[in-house]
């Protein structure tokens, strides 16, 4: 059926098929991702459907992570989308994940790791770049406020104590929580990793500033380094090695 369209705007279709009417009356959740993107994109192109714009799109960037993850010149190559329209789907994208995130406000207090990943998940896990975080809390645990420490490559996050530990003195943090995301989708922490945990663990020690956690996040999953019990323990590996 949608073939035959193709060359048709979705205004000549009955109204019983265009994803529109279709959303007003039954509700988003019976369209297709093609179908939810038309809505967005409005118009398609000479000889395209809106429907068949987004089909494009889904086909040429791998579905709906292909589009979390591309960029606004990526979308703009696609025939039919402009920057409007680019900047329109990121800017929906950039919604859910925002609506997926639970509230993580000042004053909250953070209870679990998995409250961090919860919260974090949804505006890390399509980063094609890491990301790297840091939460500082009050001497209660509660939230004073979070902010981005660097952003890496695709492999790397370069972090260094003192840019850390300057923004959490200056907040007056009693308590620090890192986390950084791993584009490959695999929360494994490299051993790069474990070996900035301690330093940054260690910094803290000499600071009067207490690292409570380092969480990596994945694509579906995280891991704890408090919940692992490797704070204490990688320190003590990196000073044997002459790590610290």
């Amino acid at each position: 059926m949608a073939s035959k369209k193709a060359g048709h705007g979705i205004t000549q279709w009955p109204e019983t098929e265009r994803p529109r009417e279709r959303l007003l009356a039954q509700g988003p959740q019976i369209l297709t991702d093609a179908q939810l993107l038309a809505i967005l994109l409005r118009v398609g192109r000479h000889g395209s459907s809106a429907v068949h714009v987004g089909m494009e799109i889904l086909d040429r960037l791998g579905g709906m992570a292909g589009l979390a993850q591309c960029g606004i010149e990526e979308l703009c190559a696609i025939p039919g989308v402009g920057e409007a329209k680019a900047a329109q789907l990121k800017a929906a994208l950039e919604l859910g994940k925002r609506a997926l995130a639970g509230p993580l406000t000042k004053g909250t207090k953070i209870t679990s790791s998995r409250d961090l990943f919860n919260h974090y998940h949804p505006t890390l896990r399509d980063l094609r770049h890491e990301i790297f975080k840091v939460v500082l809390l009050d001497a209660k645990h509660a939230i004073l406020r979070d902010a981005t420490v660097s952003t890496g490559s695709l492999t790397l996050s370069i972090v260094h104590p003192r840019e850390v530990f300057t923004l959490a003195v200056k907040e007056s943090a009693a308590a620090v929580i890192f986390l950084h995301n791993h584009p490959s989708g695999d929360p494994t922490p490299s051993q790069e990793d474990r070996v900035l945990t301690a330093r940054l663990v260690s910094a803290g020690e000499v600071l009067g500033i207490r690292v409570l956690d380092h969480l990596v996040v994945g694509d579906g999953r995280y891991v704890s380094f408090a919940d692992q019990g490797w704070l204490t323990d990688h320190c003590a590996d990196a000073r044997a090695k002459g790590e610290l």
